[in-house]
């Protein structure tokens, strides 16, 4: 992305708008280093109705979507949802030029619905209006188990603080993990949920907090580098286990491998941004087996390589020299004990 000029994000505020998630592209994308230029807009440049008893008075118009190159529609209380676009709405989305990306957080994806920008495409949103949306829309698959749907050009994003994972994935998508991770910071929040993570329906918080996995999350994330069986995660939990995994899938929505091969990834992509470590370095720091192990997997997460995802992220835009860690491994090549493949 050309960095001559910020990246300009309107901001989409309908009647009945939550505060909350209206100002969550401001905060999070704010905090990039001033990269994102965030422009907060009505449909008729007058004043919102919010669902939490007050008003607000954005600065722009819809003159705001005609200049943007990412639009993003805020969710509404659900008894302002329409299964029409009223000729409001319609007409300033009508302002919006053709390859603008195009997001939604929690219910603004009714309106990308309505419109037929999800037509053939699947979504998501927040649990609670799932079946609401598959009553008015059946034709659009609906996955109201995630986070958020990234399509390239228009992502949808379940309910509340996934608008807040919605804007880190495009920042890690924009500029790469380390400008997210630090954006996250700043922001004070978790820096990757992956958009796969189920929203946690049934049990967001452990009826004993004492019997939560969070901490040995928190301690895997110190570890990444060692030997990490099911059987130590669970040791250090203090729990059987079978009754780690059946609490670690019900907190984070994913098996315990899945979870850990996930963060050894995001590690892995910060090390590539902001080092010089070789592709072996890294591999060896993040706790996967041979250089050949992280190559697969980074493939199989982002469809390139290490070196072509660090030439992509470089901050001085320029490639690397290819290092010996960086070519690729002979079949012969030995497998470090204890380290997944």
């Amino acid at each position: 992305m050309s960095h001559s000029r910020p990246h300009r994000v309107a901001v989409l505020a309908l009647d009945g708008v939550y505060p909350f998630e209206l100002g969550i592209p401001t905060r999070v994308l704010g905090a990039a280093d001033g990269r994102y230029e965030v422009l907060v807009c009505s449909c008729d440049g007058g004043p919102v109705e919010t669902n939490a008893g007050f008003s607000v008075l954005p600065q722009h118009g819809p003159e705001a979507l005609a200049s943007a190159d990412t639009v993003i529609i805020t969710p509404v209380s659900t008894a302002r949802l329409t299964r029409e676009v009223p000729e409001t709405v319609a007409a300033a989305l009508a302002r919006i030029r053709p390859g603008t990306r195009i997001a939604s957080i929690c219910n603004g994806c009714f309106v990308l619905a309505a419109t037929g920008l999800l037509d053939g495409r699947v979504a998501t949103t927040h649990w609670e209006s799932a079946q609401l949306f598959s009553d008015w829309y059946p034709h659009i698959p609906l996955d109201e188990g995630v986070l958020f749907i990234d399509h390239g050009d228009v992502l949808t994003s379940a309910g509340a603080a996934s608008g807040v994972d919605l804007c880190l994935h495009l920042i890690r998508t924009d500029h790469g993990a380390h400008l997210a991770n630090h954006a996250a910071r700043r922001c004070v929040v978790a820096p990757f949920r992956e958009g796969g993570q189920a929203q946690f329906i049934e049990r967001p918080v452990p009826d004993d907090p004492a019997a939560s996995t969070s901490g040995t999350r928190q301690w895997i994330l110190q570890q990444l580098g060692d030997k990490l069986t099911v059987e130590r995660m669970a040791q250090h939990a203090h729990m059987s286990v079978r009754t780690f995994i059946r609490r670690f899938r019900a907190e984070t929505g994913l098996p315990p491998g899945q979870w850990l091969t996930r963060q050894r990834i995001a590690r892995a992509r910060n090390l590539l941004e902001s080092t010089d470590l070789t592709v072996d370095q890294i591999a060896f720091e993040i706790g996967f087996a041979t250089a050949a192990s992280l190559r697969q997997h980074l493939n199989a997460e982002l469809g390139v390589s290490p070196l072509a995802y660090r030439r992509t992220f470089r901050a001085d835009g320029s490639p690397d020299g290819e290092q010996a860690g960086d070519r690729a491994p002979s079949r012969t090549e030995p497998t470090a004990p204890g380290r997944p493949r």
